[in-house]
């Protein structure tokens, strides 16, 4: 049997109070967008449950679609049925037929969301159960493991038949926590710490900065392809690239070798702060994990953290390497991070970079140069792609510049 609709579950929205409409409006946003390739499919919601019409598309693209998307908690393959008993025993028997291979056990898991059905959950069990057992031949039932469970759900509009429940993202959907400005490297962490902030329903807009001639082409298309990653969420991602060369190179001349990392990454921070502001994020978010590195180590996120009053959200910030590496793998985006392309981030690393930086220091060797007026030049020159998930991009990888 060929189902009709995809019944979507909620999950964390469910808990929402007064504001659950703007939650679920915002997930309803990120299924039309992930479902964009799909013309035909139409999407229904209500307060408790959201139903895609598939109207003759391709159901298994669409589930696949589906299992990316933060707000859904589990989804159904579904049949919709008249408030009917005889077109709910036929339903049921073709549905279950179509899917019993000989030897194999069911069980029927009815939910009565409608009291006023002429049948309760007892007499859906044993009408509906008992008819399939004269019908089909070799079915027996299993009520702990079953092959095959066959969910019935009777609401006030109709009937749901569905047997297979599929895993969803979990989390809240994209947008509902607000936006966030994404400090994306080329390397293993910064795209997973998107991923978990995404999750958690923020809205990303990545920043990466980029040093020519250090840095080369290959390295910023290293990153679009992390953004197109990313954007396999919601539909598409911008990415702001910062000029970068120009101030590193500064860096180098005026401030110490030992203190240089800790500089840099205090320029990065302020150009993203203005980046924000400009794109009315409300956070910035990093790959950060304590201790990973010289410049994750408490005492220097103290003193790089100084040059902004904005959050700095840190998704991995106790993670460790192995398991940040494993989620990386499960969101397709490790084998990309470890193309041999350098970033900025990677290139004049001190040979002994402070562990443990002194904000008075650092303070004190800035202050010999004004780099006010380069931090505005880089946001002023900033180039900004709008990135759109692998298949829907143009063949041609230089029309994105």
């Amino acid at each position: 049997m060929k189902y009709d609709r995809i019944l979507i579950r909620y999950g964390e929205i469910s808990t929402k109070g007064r504001n659950r409409n703007k939650f679920i409006d915002k997930l309803r946003k990120s299924v039309r967008l992930a479902l964009a390739p799909f013309p035909n499919i139409k999407v229904e919601s209500s307060r408790d449950r959201m139903y895609v019409l598939l109207n003759g598309e391709d159901g298994i693209d669409i589930i696949e679609k589906l299992k990316n998307i933060f707000g859904i908690q589990s989804f159904s393959p579904a049949i919709k049925v008249d408030r009917n008993v005889e077109a709910l025993k036929q339903a049921s028997f073709e549905l279950v037929n179509s899917l019993f291979k000989e030897g194999q056990t069911f069980k029927i898991t009815p939910k009565r969301s409608d009291k006023t059905f002429e049948l309760n959950t007892e007499g859906i069990n044993h009408t509906i159960g008992g008819h399939l057992l004269e019908n089909i031949p070799g079915l027996k039932v299993d009520v702990r493991t079953p092959d095959i469970n066959l969910r019935i759900e009777v609401r006030k509009e109709a009937i749901y038949l569905s047997c297979e429940t599929i895993q969803g993202a979990g989390g809240l959907p994209v947008g509902s926590s607000g936006k966030a400005m994404l400090m994306l490297s080329g390397g293993i962490d910064s795209p997973v710490a998107g991923y978990l902030a995404m999750k958690r329903g923020l809205e990303i807009e990545a920043v990466h900065f980029f040093s020519p001639p250090f840095t080369s082409e290959r390295s910023k298309e290293k990153v679009i392809d992390l953004s197109k990653k990313l954007a396999e969420i919601y539909g598409s991602i911008k990415l702001h690239i910062v000029p970068f060369t120009d101030i590193q190179q500064t860096i180098r001349e005026q401030i110490p070798e030992n203190y240089s990392m800790t500089t840099t990454r205090r320029m990065m921070l302020r150009i993203t702060d203005e980046i924000r502001k400009r794109q009315e994020g409300l956070a910035i978010v990093n790959g950060e994990s304590l201790g990973q590195v010289a410049s994750q180590t408490l005492e220097s996120m103290f003193a790089i953290n100084e040059v902004t009053n904005t959050p700095i959200l840190r998704p991995l910030i106790t993670m460790d390497k192995t398991d940040i590496i494993k989620l990386a793998q499960e969101i397709d985006t490790l084998e990309i991070s470890n193309r041999p392309f350098e970033d900025c981030c990677t290139i004049f690393v001190p040979s002994s970079p402070k562990t443990k930086p002194k904000r008075e220091k650092v303070q004190h060797y800035e202050s010999y140069f004004d780099f006010e007026p380069m931090i505005q030049r880089a946001v002023q020159e900033v180039e900004t792609i709008v990135v759109k998930p692998v298949d829907e991009q143009p063949s041609n990888f230089d029309s994105l510049f």
